[in-house]
């Protein structure tokens, strides 16, 4: 590459600013070369030896100095970070960290659009719930209360179905455990699961990361009764120890040492319990329940977790030199 060729380079480079592409290798060395020739010459005009220090440059001296510095910088920059006047694409941060940090929750409003279909169960008892005393804890009762659309985005799915089920009592007393997520939502017998006394939890595997947006459940609507304790948690792990997130909890005095809820107990009806997950990301869903008002056991039949899985976004070297983070995480997704 000749010195008319590092002519054009230079000229090039003051001509589109920004938008240039980073200079060549070649074209820095020989600038900087050219730099220290001219400042040699006129250390000799000025009769100084080249060891001899200067009290000052002239103004065209400086002005090539800092174009130099510019147009190194230039460079550096757009290997680093690509073509300046671009943003890299940099994932807000979660203040849980993990997996919610690299992608986003929550949906944007103009994409929730689409109402959540869940064919409901035969209503089995008509009247007010007796025996069960008005609390500040308890939602108000009303039989002909209708739970108005819940909207998610299109596309939305049950991702529990069929999926598998363990739960903190491995051997139920009444029932098995894949009738959780077998799609049967009737409350006769036959069609609910009977954990033991005191606290207890069932959890299913969605079978990858997803998007979840409601989640839907019923423990038993034979009769009006109120579950204690239920708490609804999502999480990365099947051990629930990373990125724990908890999406319901009704236990207004941390009895089940999950920590103080603010949502209110309800009492359970043929329509179940729907939870606003609020597009939270995870694996597996955790459901915890301790006791109900008529007796200390704990029973489910049915659970609904309504989403989309996370697609592993395409990735290229390009994407990987410019992105500021990791493009792996432990369930082996790349994100852009």
């Amino acid at each position: 590459m000749g010195a008319g060729d590092n002519d054009e380079e230079l000229g090039r480079i003051l001509r589109t600013g920004y938008d240039a592409p980073p200079p060549r290798a070649e074209f820095v060395a020989d600038l900087g070369g050219r730099l220290k020739e001219e400042l040699r010459a006129t250390r000799a005009s000025e009769g100084r030896s080249p060891a001899q220090p200067r009290a000052f440059l002239k103004s065209w001296q400086w002005a090539t100095a800092a174009a130099a510095v510019l147009i190194i910088g230039i460079g550096v920059a757009s290997v680093v970070m690509g073509p300046l006047g671009t943003v890299p694409p940099v994932r807000p941060v979660a203040p849980d960290g993990g997996l919610g940090a690299l992608q986003p929750e929550g949906t944007p409003a103009e994409e929730m659009k689409v109402p959540l279909e869940s064919k409901l169960p035969r209503k089995l008892f008509i009247g007010t719930p007796k025996n069960i005393a008005p609390s500040p804890y308890l939602e108000k009762w009303s039989e002909n209360k209708v739970r108005p659309p819940f909207l998610v985005p299109e596309g939305t799915v049950n991702l529990a179905l069929g999926k598998p089920v363990t739960a903190s009592d491995a051997e139920p007393i009444i029932g098995e455990l894949k009738m959780i997520s077998d799609g049967d939502k009737a409350g006769e017998d036959g069609s609910f699961v009977e954990l033991g006394p005191g606290k207890q939890w069932v959890q299913i595997d969605l079978g990858q990361t997803s998007t979840i947006y409601a989640i839907l459940m019923w423990h038993f609507h034979g009769e009006a009764r109120v579950y204690h304790d239920v708490i609804v948690q999502v999480a990365d792990d099947p051990d629930f120890i990373e990125n724990v997130r908890t999406v319901f909890n009704n236990d207004y005095d941390n009895s089940s040492g999950l920590g103080i809820g603010k949502d209110l107990e309800y009492f359970e009806d043929y329509q179940g319990k729907l939870i606003d997950a609020k597009g939270v990301i995870g694996r597996y869903v955790r459901l915890y329940s301790k006791g109900n008002t008529s007796n200390d056991q704990n029973h489910y039949i049915e659970v609904e977790v309504h989403g989309k899985s996370v697609v592993a976004a395409p990735t290229s070297k390009q994407d990987t030199l410019h992105s500021p983070l990791p493009r792996s995480t432990s369930q082996g997704i790349s994100f852009l």
